[in-house]
């Protein structure tokens, strides 16, 4: 069964790119593609000028860490770890050193920095948002994904992380690959990406 077929398009750097379209169009599969967490059966995938279809996992791996950061629609905190610890995960796994400062910036961008000692258990799952958030830039990737960011919050935790969006994206220059449902946060994207039946429909670059 083929779940996408024929997408071929690019993405510029900087450019903040919303990816639409119903249930089973395909938009996390490709997601998921294109950050190097699925492998495609054909076609070619170059992330940042390198080719990344059919590398070996730790090769990924070494890319996803430098590149991109992503973020789920389940969060995919860590629950042993506080919020200020889940936020410095991939400063340490990237082996760096002194990135508290960085945590402790974002956490305040985010508007969490007195919730920095809490589980994920004791956050609301706006605030679980908000602390997946600030780890994906953690890095400062050159590259943000992130899968229904809105999907999940009520309206004004919704509104607050699309500000969050935005704000970092201006603020760190990062390009920004965003599946949503969402028509407010896909309004202020600068291209819409529509899928239907896992074929590309639509491709509106917008002023």
């Amino acid at each position: 069964m083929e779940i996408l077929r024929g997408i071929t398009f690019a993405v510029p750097r900087g450019q903040f790119i919303a990816i639409m379209g119903p249930s089973g169009s395909g938009k996390s599969t490709l997601l998921g593609l294109l950050a190097g967490l699925d492998t495609p059966t054909a076609g070619s995938i170059v992330l940042d000028g390198q080719e990344i279809a059919g590398l070996a996992e730790d090769s990924l791996a070494v890319i996803r860490g430098r590149k991109i950061g992503f973020v789920f629609q389940s969060y995919q905190l860590i629950p042993t770890l506080t919020a200020l610890e889940n936020v410095l995960l991939p400063h340490e796994l990237a082996g760096e050193a002194n990135g508290l400062g960085r945590a402790l910036e974002l956490l305040e961008n985010v508007g969490l920095t007195e919730r920095r000692d809490h589980y994920p258990i004791q956050l609301s799952g706006g605030e679980q948002q908000r602390v997946a958030l600030a780890r994906a830039f953690m890095v400062r990737p050159p590259i943000l994904m992130a899968d229904e960011p809105t999907g999940n919050l009520d309206s004004a935790n919704g509104e607050h992380v699309l500000e969050l969006l935005l704000s970092m994206n201006r603020r760190e220059g990062t390009t920004l690959v965003l599946v949503t449902h969402d028509a407010t946060l896909a309004a202020h994207a600068d291209r819409i990406l529509r899928l239907k039946d896992g074929v590309i429909v639509g491709d509106e670059l917008r002023a």
